[in-house]
């Protein structure tokens, strides 16, 4: 019983391959999903929206989640100047 919870706790805590270029901070307003979703079907458009490769997809994606969450950061820090 304990090796099976030293296993899992192992598996939690192992650190993520993937992170994010912008900083995730607690408690920010953050995008949602259907806001990156929008932004990405937008940049999308804006490269000609021919057809979708998974990676220009995910490439979209992450440049939508990448605006967005500067955008909500910079907003965040010009409202929090403003106290």
């Amino acid at each position: 019983m304990k090796l099976r919870d030293q296993a899992t706790n192992g598996q939690n805590t192992r650190p993520s391959r993937f992170q994010p270029d912008v900083p995730e901070e607690r408690g920010k307003n953050l995008p949602t999903l259907d806001e990156i979703h929008r932004r990405a079907h937008e940049i999308h458009v804006e490269r000609g929206g021919h057809g979708y490769d998974l990676d220009e997809y995910l490439d979209e994606w992450l440049q939508a989640e990448r605006e967005l969450r500067e955008k909500h950061n910079r907003s965040s820090d010009e409202s929090a100047g403003e106290k």
